[in-house]
């Protein structure tokens, strides 16, 4: 058997291969593992010339190229891509705004960066404090001995949470509105210096989920108070990465995913996918006036401290797409394209020095890795041919 070197990345029959053996090599992985982007896992593969895939022996592997083994065993496929590293906000990403109801003057506003705990004081008109209820009912109503509702919910919670209740006096009616709420309602009020009444007044809180960290601040101390005025932002005291993701790639990332997320200091930590949105927009702008269409993937640190303080960081973010318990593995650039399609790979023929071409059919890649899954005539332990390093 006879091979000719037409151009780097091709080979037909003809001439010897061997002063060419080098350059084919070099071809394959431009033009195998960068050109057209394959279907299976997101890795650019394509077919760049008719390779032999008879099987016969071909010519010595020569210089320029090594031999890997075919390994055997567990393999899963990543997505990676560029995220933020901040708190999160609302079911949007983006932030909650804080609604002020009461009347008077701001005597008190919290600065960026500030935590407050549900059941703690969010900021003060006329040295009162508006409290922090953690619930996802806004404010809208007086509550008092005998109603009932999701904010009454809220605020029961909030006051077991906060520990001014045992779960005991609410228990049987998270709903109501008791006389345990009121008690210990006026527990709480007594703690903040509020008026002991045991009721809450429309004003004297605000129903955001919580714990809440401060964002920006739009009022000012001194400034009159005014019902239904947006006066801060704030998000949850929850880590969460956001990717931004190509609607492509949407099928192949899935909630609860398992992410491994390398913060700016190249330290890793790891994450879950904990949503994915539903809708697709445009950020950054391009040439032509808007920017291509994204989806944005949200991913919740398993491990939140690992963060620190950082807000608005940037980040990469490693998401797993899928996965096999036990798969043949050889690296991507053992990969060659066959005239007609598909791939095959170069197998050392024992210790001869030779080597034969053997069909593949691909199936999951590991991105992150550069390994590909194969089947076809091929054992583990088998040595595959390998640009050198």
């Amino acid at each position: 058997m006879s091979t000719e070197v037409t151009e780097p990345g091709l080979r037909t029959r003809g001439t010897p291969a061997r002063p060419r053996r080098r350059n084919r090599r070099r071809g394959i992985l431009g033009g195998v593992a960068l050109a057209a982007v394959a279907a299976v896992g997101g890795v650019a593969l394509a077919v760049t010339g008719p390779y032999g895939d008879d099987g016969e022996p071909a010519v010595s592997a020569g210089t320029g190229t090594s031999l890997a083994a075919v390994q055997e065993g567990p393999l899963s496929s990543q997505v990676n891509q560029s995220g933020t590293l901040s708190y999160a906000g609302g079911a949007d990403g983006t932030p909650y705004p804080v609604v002020n109801q009461a009347k008077g003057t701001y005597t008190w506003l919290p600065a960026a960066g500030t935590q407050v705990d549900c059941g703690e004081t969010l900021y003060k008109v006329g040295e009162k404090p508006v409290i922090l209820v953690c619930g996802s009912t806004p404010a809208y109503r007086d509550l008092a001995v005998g109603d009932d509702g999701k904010d009454v919910r809220a605020l029961n919670k909030t006051l077991v949470d906060a520990g001014y209740a045992d779960k005991s006096d609410v228990d049987s009616e998270w709903d109501h509105f008791g006389w345990g709420t009121a008690a210990a309602l006026e527990k709480l009020q007594d703690k903040r210096g509020a008026d002991v009444t045991g009721r809450l007044d429309l004003g004297q809180a605000v129903f955001l989920p919580g714990p809440l960290r401060i964002g920006t601040v739009t009022a000012g101390n001194g400034t009159s108070a005014g019902p239904g005025r947006p006066i801060m932002e704030a998000a949850s005291n929850r880590r969460e990465v956001i990717v931004k993701l190509d609607p492509s790639q949407q099928s192949a990332v899935k909630k609860g995913a398992q992410a491994q997320i390398t913060l700016p200091d190249n330290r890793t930590t790891s994450g879950v996918v904990s949503r994915i949105g539903t809708v697709a927009a445009s950020s950054e702008k391009d040439d032509s006036g808007s920017g291509p269409a994204t989806l944005p993937v949200y991913i919740a640190l398993k491990h939140p401290k690992d963060a620190g303080t950082l807000d608005q960081a940037p980040v990469q973010a490693q998401i797993t797409t899928g996965g096999v318990k036990q798969a043949l593995i050889v690296p991507v650039t053992a990969l060659i394209g066959q005239a007609g399609g598909g791939y095959a790979v170069e197998v050392a023929a024992g210790d001869t020095g030779r080597t034969r071409i053997v069909p593949v059919t691909l199936g999951l890649f590991d991105n992150a890795g550069g390994r590909v899954q194969v089947s076809g005539a091929l054992t583990a332990g088998d040595r595959v041919v390998v640009p050198s390093t």
